[in-house]
């Protein structure tokens, strides 16, 4: 394939959500909540709080505050309704904390040798950028859903991608961890890659696909990934 640049979703894909969340959750409330419980509810409201920005119910809101949104309802449901202001600020902040999977690091500095590399997130511009920072990420472009004023699957946040990098779509490798995102992606001309995560969710909740038939690679880890796209950098 003849890439020049490659994209990538962030949450599942790039970061170990689950984990991250939950482990600031116990720190910031204790054994009062069921912090797993916490981080899977949460993770829950996700897509349905984009939707009502899809939809135009809202106005364009940012992540970080479509998850303090979330977090309120999630605190009164969880019956912890008296944490105070600043511990939820603190808890909005666990998805800027986010470590990435193992394989993550070693594998993009190995890509970025030979493409460029950037973010596609649903995430908003901060956000992405604490992340990585604090991951040790380097990116040639944080791009994000709020350049564009639109959530993925938004086909608007796909052709922005691409204008940006000043490439043809069918230059650019869509990298994602979720068979949606890649569908949408294709529909905009942008090449694929499935990255099967089988622990995104954790071990109670079905097992994704492991590959995704109609994407242009499927592969278990970003490791293989360099692996297909720079075989000359292996090892």
């Amino acid at each position: 394939m003849d890439i020049g640049a490659l994209v990538f979703d962030v949450f599942g894909t790039l970061v170990d959500w689950r984990s991250g969340v939950a482990r600031d959750a116990r720190g910031l409330l204790g054994p009062a909540v069921d912090s797993e419980a916490l981080a899977d509810a949460w993770r829950q409201k996700y897509v349905p709080s984009m939707e009502r920005v899809r939809r135009g119910e809202l106005p364009w809101t940012a992540l970080d505050e479509l998850h303090r949104t979330s977090l309120d309802e999630l605190l009164d449901e969880f019956g912890v309704p008296d944490v105070d202001e600043p511990t939820r600020a603190a808890l909005v902040l666990a998805w800027h904390r986010l470590d990435p999977w193992p394989d993550v690091p070693a594998a993009l500095a190995r890509l970025r040798r030979r493409h460029v590399l950037a973010t596609l997130s649903n995430g908003n511009v901060s956000l992405l950028v604490d992340l990585a920072r604090h991951g040790g990420i380097g990116w040639d472009a944080v791009l994000s859903a709020e350049l564009f004023g639109h959530y993925k699957p938004d086909p608007e946040v796909y052709d922005g991608a691409v204008r940006l990098l000043g490439m043809a779509p069918g230059r650019v490798l869509m990298v994602a961890a979720h068979v949606e995102d890649l569908a949408a992606a294709r529909k905009r001309g942008l090449r694929t890659a499935y990255v099967h995560r089988p622990h995104e969710r954790g071990p109670a909740a079905s097992p994704p696909p492991a590959t995704d038939p109609e994407a242009d690679l499927s592969v278990s880890s970003l490791t293989e990934l360099a692996d297909a796209l720079s075989p000359e950098d292996a090892g």
